[in-house]
């Protein structure tokens, strides 16, 4: 096993979208960045080619351990985060049983540590057993060790005003972040897909673009009158952009993520009735795509959030009317980017760690991660070939869950190295070993460099 307190120095890789320089790393930060750095001793590891970027957060992933191990757990979660750039993640409280209790996510959190892949922070529920009847303890889940600061029914819409109004003022106590899953039940009862043309053609319920909507209409004046934040889940239409424009015009204190899936793929995929295609929110239209595009790139939407939601096989080799909603996304998720943002034209490698690393690590309160890559910084990075080309497999991925749309796609850039607290979990594109040290309290973020979050 490599030594977790070893020295390596990357040599010449393109430090985001600026000129080829080296950088040493040893006890877990980076210690030099310059051209042509002596470092006798350290392991070398060729960057030509490469993009340098600070380590990737997902703000939403869905890791299910404790109680659905069948489909996910702690460990291959994670694993498949390291492989895909990601030193950090925030793992939704839909387990079983509910992390509504500082017990849950104090396990989740321990299991995430054991593991050693990346950094787990638990996301703690809003209301008790996501039934939304009442609050969970928000306050206890912030005080435990696993220091809680994001909240999301995900799953299920906090859709009570008073519930939601209660829960935004609460986590004003400890700068606290409520992430809702937008969606207005009455509205998507029976639903299946997208409400629009491909819809009445098939012939399956659809879920109308107003749903999403109307709740982050609400919620972002309920914000407002609170004085608090709020982050939309995985936004999917053309009228959200919009609704979260107008809010942070107004100065209102919410962010916004998108999915990969939702960048990429449209409801016309679901004429094959393969439940592959099957999530919550549902793929939307292409002009739905074009805006998500033109929101990431203008920083309308904040973040990336994979919304990794695996599933056993079972669960989607079947009818579409039965099959769950849910794609896996960790291990695709910056070719997928890369593919609609980058080399398109919309945003630049900068630009790039903005979206799933800077801003990301803001919300969550994060403290060491996405920090720039300089002398004295942690030394959470990733290595990325942007001119590789792979094609998905989903059977030989890391994460349990073989439910990738992306599968049999060509995709482009492929993550080479991860580097997590100084330690490479990933060399050359493979797992290489966890980092491994003394359980450490993570330190909590004040308000954060990005402007707006």
């Amino acid at each position: 096993m490599v030594s977790n307190n070893g020295a390596y120095l990357i040599r010449g890789a393109a430090i985001l979208d600026g000129a080829k320089e080296d950088l040493l790393i040893r006890d877990g930060f980076i210690v030099d960045r310059g051209v042509n750095i002596n470092a006798d001793g350290a392991t070398v590891i060729e960057g030509d080619g490469l993009v340098a970027l600070p380590g990737m957060v997902d703000v939403h992933t869905h890791l299910r351990e404790p109680g659905r191990e069948d489909a996910e757990t702690v460990e291959t979660g994670t694993r498949a985060a390291a492989l895909g750039g990601f030193t950090a993640v925030h793992a939704m409280a839909n387990s079983t049983p509910v992390a509504d209790t500082a017990g849950v996510v104090e396990q989740v959190h321990s299991l995430g540590q054991t593991a050693g892949w990346v950094d787990v922070r638990p996301v703690g529920a809003v209301t008790v057993g996501l039934a939304g009847e009442q609050l969970a303890e928000l306050g206890a889940m912030a005080d435990s060790r696993a220091q809680v600061r994001m909240f999301s029914d995900d799953g299920l819409c906090v859709h009570d005003p008073v519930l939601m109004r209660r829960a935004l003022e609460y986590v004003k106590a400890f700068d606290g972040v409520v992430a809702q899953h937008a969606q207005e039940p009455r509205l998507t009862e029976g639903a299946q897909m997208n409400e629009g043309d491909v819809s009445a053609v098939l012939g399956l319920a659809g879920w109308p673009a107003v749903a999403e909507e109307s709740i982050i209409a609400r919620d972002v004046l309920l914000t407002q009158h609170v004085g608090s934040r709020l982050h939309v889940c995985h936004v999917s239409t053309a009228g959200s952009v919009e609704i979260i424009r107008w809010a942070k015009a107004r100065g209102i204190n919410v962010t916004a993520e998108v999915t990969p899936h939702h960048l990429l793929l449209t409801d016309e995929l679901v004429r094959s009735y393969d439940p592959v295609y099957k999530v919550n929110p549902p793929l939307r239209t292409d002009a739905d795509v074009q805006a998500l595009r033109a929101a990431l790139a203008d920083g309308t939407i904040d973040v990336v959030g994979t919304d990794h939601a695996p599933h056993p096989s079972e669960h989607k080799e079947c009818e579409w009317a039965q099959a769950a909603m849910g794609m896996t996304g960790l291990e695709t998720a910056l070719s997928v980017v890369q593919q609609t943002m980058i080399e398109t034209g919309l945003m630049s490698w900068s630009d790039f760690a903005r979206v799933t690393s800077t801003a990301p690590a803001v919300i969550g309160r994060l403290a060491d991660q996405g920090r720039p890559l300089e002398t004295g910084e942690p030394a959470n990075i990733i290595l990325v070939d942007p001119a590789a080309r792979w094609t998905v497999d989903p059977s030989a991925m890391a994460t349990m869950g073989r439910n990738s749309p992306f599968a049999g796609r060509e995709l482009p850039g492929k993550v080479v190295a991860t580097f997590f607290k100084g330690h490479p979990t990933v060399l050359d594109g493979k797992l290489n070993t966890p980092y491994r040290a003394a359980a450490v309290q993570h330190p909590v973020q004040a308000a954060g460099p990005v402007s707006g979050l």
